[in-house]
């Protein structure tokens, strides 16, 4: 290969870099934006719906610690270890899960 070549390939290689490093400038702005509208959104959240969704968020987790009592009392286990088997007498990893 001549250094004319040569030349042309590494001129052709850095062509397509620039496109390509043209298509990412482009695709960052729209993520910036993007990014930009939901802080906006984020921000118009008033008091209220905050609270509501706390409210919601407790009411959740309650349920979901009811539930899993519920199963441990069934004779289940709710430890990540032996989720959803059979135990015969009490687990100390489930016990520690429902103190919390």
């Amino acid at each position: 290969m001549t250094l004319q070549e040569k030349l042309a390939v590494v001129e052709k290689s850095q062509r397509l870099l620039q496109e390509e490093i043209q298509r990412i400038r482009l695709e960052a702005k729209v993520l910036e934006e993007e990014n930009q509208r939901l802080k906006l959104q984020l921000c118009q959240v008033g008091d209220g719906d905050y609270q509501q969704v706390n409210e919601n968020s407790l009411k959740i987790q309650q349920t979901a610690k009811s539930n899993l009592e519920k199963l441990y009392s069934e004779g289940f286990h709710v430890c990540h270890l032996f989720f959803g088997r059979t135990r015969t007498g009490e687990c100390l990893f489930c016990q520690g899960l429902l103190s919390e």
